[in-house]
This record gives C-alpha cells, sequence and structure tokens, in this order.
C-alpha cells in the first residue's frame, strides 16, 4: 500500500503555516498546509536539487526579514 500522507517540518509548529510535501507516482508535491487546494508537482531530481540550494543558504536572501 502507498503511502500519500502530507509531511510537515518539525520545525513548524501545530498551527497552519506551514509547507506540506508528499510524494506520489514518482514525483514531490508541495502546499501550504491554509491552502491545500493549490498544490505545486515536480519531480524527484528537480525537488533534491532545490533542497540542497535550502541547505546551502541559497534562498536565506528570501527570509532575511522573516
Amino acid at each position: 500500500m502507498r503511502n500519500f500522507t502530507w509531511q510537515k517540518s518539525s520545525y513548524s509548529g501545530s498551527n497552519a503555516d506551514c509547507v506540506e510535501v508528499r510524494a506520489v507516482d514518482g514525483a514531490i508535491e508541495l502546499r501550504e498546509s491554509d491552502e491545500g487546494d493549490i498544490v505545486v508537482r515536480t519531480t524527484t531530481p528537480k525537488f533534491a536539487k532545490f533542497l540542497q540550494g535550502a541547505k546551502a543558504g541559497e534562498f536565506d536572501h528570501l527570509i532575511a526579514n522573516a
């Protein structure tokens, strides 16, 4: 049986202000927890490259004032 359960970061609180992710049929889907009807779908390799960049701090300038 496949598991299509949405997963959120352990850094997210219990409220609905997080991004959730899941794997479905070889693809990765992302959504905002408070906007569940809007889903972004990408490939596993593209998501892996994005995570590499995020871990390396490439996008930190986007949240400098958060």
